[in-house]
Order: C-alpha cells, then sequence, then structure tokens
C-alpha cells in the first residue's frame, strides 16, 4: 500500500500508516531569564507507522506570548512541491492556541501539501484542530468541527492554484481567523477577491478559553526514515517575494473584530532547525505592512 504522510498532525491513508497530533502542554511554556514566557511547540505527538518509523516536525514562525487575543490575518504565498514524497508534508497557516488546563489545544486554517491525505501534491487549503493535546485532532472534515459556510468560495480540501513560481511571480492568498464578538467563534474569511468571503468557523468550544498564543508558522512533517522536504519556496529567505515565502500585511484583531497593526515587540521568532529552515525578522515595509520570510531547501536530517 502506497500511504505516508502529512502535517502538523496526521492522515488518512494514516489508517494505514500514521495518527499525528499538533499540539502544545503548558508545561513547555518556558521563562528566559527576564521572566519573559516563551513558546516553544512540541513535536507531534504521533504513533508509529507500521515499518516503525516516526513523524519529524519542523518550524519557522513568529508568534505572540500568552495573553489576550483574538485573531490574525495576513497575506500567505503559495508554495507547491511536484516531488514531495508521501511520506512528507509542507505548508503554512495561522494557528491559535488556547489555553485549556494544563495544556493549549489549537485551531488552525492555512495551505498545505500532503500527498498521503489527498492522494496528489495539488497546495490545498486545510483545516485542523484538536481539543486535547493527548489526542489525534482532524484535517478538514474528517470528523465534527470546522463547519463551512454555505457557497463557500474556498472549503477546507480545495485545491488552490496557481502556486508561486521562483524567481517569475508569487501567489497568495489573505487569510483570516479571528474570534467573533457576537457568537464567539472563531471566523475564517478570505480577502483577496474584493468584498471578504466568509469561508466558515470554528465553533466556540473548541478554543474557549484565555490566555491565547497566536502563530504564522511555516512548517514541514516527515517520516524519520526520509528527509525533509522543502519548506516556502525551497530556499532560504530573503526579501524578494518572487522568490521567498511569506507573511506579510499582518493584522491582529481587537475584541471588537476590528484588525490593527500589531507591535513587534510583543512577537517572538521560534525556528528549531536553523540548518535546514530559516526565518527573517518580523517588521514593517513600505506596501507591504508588517512581514516576515521564512524556509528551505528539502534534504534536512533528523
Amino acid at each position: 500500500m502506497d500511504c505516508g504522510y502529512v502535517l502538523i498532525s496526521i492522515l488518512l491513508c494514516f489508517s494505514y500508516y500514521v495518527t499525528l497530533v499538533r499540539s502544545v502542554d503548558a508545561d513547555n511554556l518556558q521563562t528566559n531569564e527576564k521572566n519573559d514566557t516563551h513558546f516553544k511547540p512540541l513535536p507531534f505527538k504521533f504513533a508509529k507507522s507500521q515499518d516503525g518509523s516516526n513523524i519529524i516536525s519542523h518550524y519557522a514562525m513568529w508568534h505572540t506570548q500568552p495573553g489576550n487575543f483574538y485573531g490574525l490575518r495576513a497575506e500567505i504565498s503559495i508554495w507547491g512541491y511536484p516531488d514531495i514524497n508521501y511520506s512528507q508534508e509542507s505548508g503554512a497557516s495561522i494557528q491559535i492556541y488556547c489555553q485549556d488546563g494544563g495544556h493549549f489545544n489549537l485551531i488552525e486554517a492555512g495551505f498545505h501539501v500532503s500527498p498521503s491525505l489527498y492522494h496528489n501534491r495539488d497546495v490545498r487549503f486545510f483545516t485542523y484542530w484538536t481539543n486535547d493535546s493527548k489526542l489525534p485532532g482532524c484535517y478538514n472534515f474528517q470528523c465534527p468541527g470546522f463547519v463551512s459556510a454555505s457557497g463557500a468560495l474556498l472549503v477546507p480540501g480545495q485545491a488552490v492554484a496557481p502556486p508561486s513560481s521562483y524567481g517569475q511571480y508569487d501567489h497568495y492568498v489573505r487569510l483570516s481567523l479571528n474570534k467573533d464578538p457576537n457568537s464567539g467563534d472563531w471566523v475564517v474569511y478570505r480577502h483577496d477577491l474584493g468584498t471578504p468571503q466568509f469561508l466558515g468557523y470554528f465553533p466556540v468550544k473548541l478554543c474557549p478559553t484565555m490566555p491565547l498564543i497566536q502563530a504564522l508558522t511555516g512548517f514541514v512533517n516527515y517520516f524519520n526514515t526520509t528527509n525533509g522536504p522543502p519548506m516556502g519556496s525551497g530556499h532560504f529567505p530573503d526579501e524578494n517575494d518572487r522568490k521567498y515565502a511569506y507573511f506579510k500585511h499582518i493584522k491582529k484583531y481587537h475584541s471588537n473584530g476590528h484588525p490593527y497593526d500589531p507591535i513587534v515587540a510583543t512577537m517572538v521568532p521560534f525556528n528549531d532547525r536553523r540548518d535546514c529552515y530559516k526565518v527573517t525578522d518580523f517588521q514593517p515595509d513600505i506596501g507591504k505592512g508588517y512581514v516576515f520570510h521564512y524556509g528551505g531547501p528539502g534534504g534536512c536530517i533528523g
């Protein structure tokens, strides 16, 4: 059986291979010498595949420290990986971690390439959630969770094309994930088609509590029997949007649902394999708003 894996957590052929969970435990919120709390995502909790291999996960992200937050919006560059194999996954997403007792639950929306989930190498919009860091969560519509809007122009699992082309043009989707001030649900909108398009929501019960950690994340996942896939454009990042993956025009949300510019001092980078993947500074740029670039080539070992 030719199956493989996917990201930030699990996958469909994974009834055969493995189940992954993206989660963060409260005891992994570490305090530095200045008593600033820093977030460090744990490796995905996973089961071994039938051949005994485990999942390795790496991240290049900017995130908030724990606090009262209400969502993020950003333009996310879209990159494809035609040579990625079934034991690899690569993507980018907006993540919201909400504290629930001794751990953080997770909801997220973004774009990834996951051959084991879809049986092809298309770039696809995805959603994911877990309401218990000790148990697997769900992609898309694998179980009740994310509720797609009626007539939504982009639904979880839908292919997005064309991807960006290195050095030629960049393709992005402006996506938001924020708390609705009326219902309390976490709503997802697409903002790059003129009028904002409502795509659906995560019910408030999936992320009901504060404090939160908000993150803009490039990620890869792969079996330890293979090497890591490319992240972003497959090149170490610089400042050229036609060559390097990015999050730009980044906004946070007030409790009333209105977006505002982030404060750089409240954002923290996390990059767990700097030899394989990198992330640039989080900073304002003329014409791009607040922006950072990320990514790296394939071939990471361990």
